[in-house]
């Protein structure tokens, strides 16, 4: 009996899949490579259902034989393992992201004399549609929070950039770079509150307070659907906090951290050279207590980020107050320094896994800027947050923009640094 094997995210099936395996089933036995959870997370957004289900659903179709676990967009263990006489696939891999995994298929499979048939691409699956309907789902709160989580859990790392309006968010959203066999995105969106007060020409002091800091995460949320992870600043008042807490919970908010600092805050990267306090341990931790008792799911995370490496006070009290944050219920760390050099950072990733080896660890990069996302995953990061740097990059293009303008007396010449008008009035969509 020849064997067939052919491989499929399942994530979302159409007619197009059905009919795919009704052919592979004609050759033979069929064999059906169900991409993992992580497989399917590494090119495109969270599978809507877990592998067990998905592979449910494959198994129980009439001419399956058998389900095995894919855990790479390549086929190449599979293929080895198993040696089928036939590959089936689609005829849309022949060029793009997926034409280096195709041309592997046909490297292996000649090592035994196998054959990979493609049958053509069903042209009338409306992929648009599918993704909208993917798309408002995953915008309701309930789907939108428990992300983060799942994230963490499926990639190496959650790679974060931050947004501080509508426009920014589209840009997160739809930011994407194909290499090599990889689909790059942003997994989450960071809500800053340097960023978000800039935008409305304030001082980052949490002069805006949450009710606008609200205003912008619905502004967000409205055209987005990755996890948010909220910049609480200092939490401020504990009995202020709780209440914070459930309202951003409910939205639909994935996270919140809060900083160990108290007074009037400024912001981390000023350092010493600007009065800032920290916060006593027991008297966070208590934050951190009251603020986990408050919450209504367990899919909501506080992050506790230790101030101790800004302000100078040494890696011992850094690891004191971690071990103590994450004792008081914490969900995860972040740690930060403005040294331009990774190397306390590290350090501190290294004792910190030595107690902690599961609990969530955050890295902001804005300073030690050098170091690779891989880099930071061999070293127990979790998630990388480019906190401010859509903003950053806005205002020189602005400015250069405005100088033209200035320089010419006419804006002709300021044309090339703009979308068209057309472009920007199909930006954001009629519905």
């Amino acid at each position: 009996m020849k064997t067939v094997y052919i491989a499929i995210s399942a994530d979302i099936l159409h007619h197009g899949h059905i009919n795919l395996i009704k052919k592979a089933a004609q050759y033979g036995e069929l064999i059906v490579g169900v991409l993992t959870d992580e497989a399917v997370a590494t090119y495109k957004r969270l599978p809507v259902l877990d592998y067990d289900e998905r592979s449910f659903i494959i198994e129980n179709i009439v001419g399956v034989k058998k389900v095995v676990p894919q855990s790479t967009l390549d086929y190449s263990d599979n293929l080895e393992k198993y040696k089928p006489d036939f590959v089936f696939h689609g005829d849309d891999w022949k060029e793009g992201v997926q034409s280096k995994i195709r041309q592997n298929v046909i490297d292996t499979l000649e090592g035994w004399g196998g054959k990979l048939i493609e049958i053509p691409f069903t042209e009338d699956v409306s992929i648009d549609k599918i993704n909208g309907m993917i798309k408002d789902a995953s915008s309701i709160p309930d789907s939108r929070r428990g992300k983060l989580k799942k994230l963490i859990s499926l990639k190496p790392i959650v790679r974060t950039m931050e947004a501080h309006n509508g426009l920014s968010a589209l840009v997160v959203e739809n930011a994407k770079v194909t290499s090599d066999e990889q689909v790059k995105t942003f997994d989450a969106i960071w809500v800053s509150s340097l960023t978000d007060s800039t935008a409305k020409g304030k001082p980052d002091i949490e002069l805006v307070d949450m009710t606008s800091r609200i205003t912008t995460i619905n502004e967000i949320m409205e055209v987005s659907t990755k996890p948010i992870i909220l910049d609480g600043d200092t939490g401020g008042l504990l009995e202020h906090f709780v209440f914070n807490i459930k309202t951003i919970e409910r939205m639909g908010v994935s996270a919140i951290i809060i900083e160990d600092k108290m007074g009037l805050k400024k912001n981390s990267l000023f350092g010493t050279d600007v009065e800032q306090t920290q916060d006593g341990i027991e008297n966070f931790c208590e934050k951190i207590r009251a603020g986990k008792k408050a919450l209504l799911t367990d899919e909501f995370m506080i992050i506790a980020r230790i101030e101790s490496l800004i302000l100078k006070q040494g890696m011992d009290d850094a690891i004191e107050r971690a071990k103590a944050y994450v004792g008081a219920g914490a969900d995860g760390i972040m740690i930060h320094s403005r040294e331009t050099r990774p190397d306390e950072i590290f350090e501190f990733c290294d004792l910190f896994r030595q107690f902690a080896p599961d609990v969530p660890l955050v890295v902001v990069p804005t300073s030690f800027n050098q170091v690779y996302e891989d880099e930071f995953a061999k070293r127990g990061v979790n998630i990388v947050i480019y906190a401010n740097h859509l903003i950053r990059s806005a205002y020189p293009a602005m400015m250069d923009t405005a100088n033209l303008i200035l320089e010419n007396e006419r804006c002709k010449e300021a044309d090339d640094k703009c979308l068209s008008i057309k472009e920007i009035l199909t930006l954001i969509p009629d519905e």
